[in-house]
């Protein structure tokens, strides 16, 4: 079992910047190829960001490249996602998932992840 635990969440103006934390514990966590989700109100989770279980990959939603970065410190046993250039159509709660290692790195579905995070909220004021 792998417990994930986000924060950083918060209220923030449009243009502004925020970075989330999920730090992890229980088993080893460069074990894990990680990602982030969101979920908006009335929406379904969407996909964010993955990293590999190294740090040496990393994958986007098409429409979040360039403003969001993904990366990890597995001495740290956390992975970060760094948000910059925010809007309010970022408004959502953020998860930070992980799946064990596998024939693929990374996936796009939640169905794919073992373990998720309580998630945090992110709310981009207009």
């Amino acid at each position: 079992q792998v417990q994930l635990e986000e924060s950083g969440g918060g209220l923030v103006q449009a243009g502004g910047s925020l970075r989330l934390s999920c730090a992890a514990s229980g088993r080893t966590f460069s074990n894990y190829n990680m990602a982030w989700f969101r979920q908006a109100p009335g929406k379904e989770r969407e996909f964010v960001a993955a990293i590999r279980w190294s740090g040496g990959n990393t994958a986007y939603a098409d429409s979040l490249k360039g403003r969001f970065t993904i990366s990890r410190d597995n001495a740290k046993n956390t992975v970060y996602l760094q948000m910059n250039s925010l809007k309010p159509e970022d408004t959502a709660v953020y998860y930070c998932a992980g799946r064990p290692l596998s024939s693929r790195w990374y996936a796009t579905s939640q169905s794919e992840y073992n373990y998720w995070g309580q998630g945090t909220q992110v709310t981009v004021s207009s």
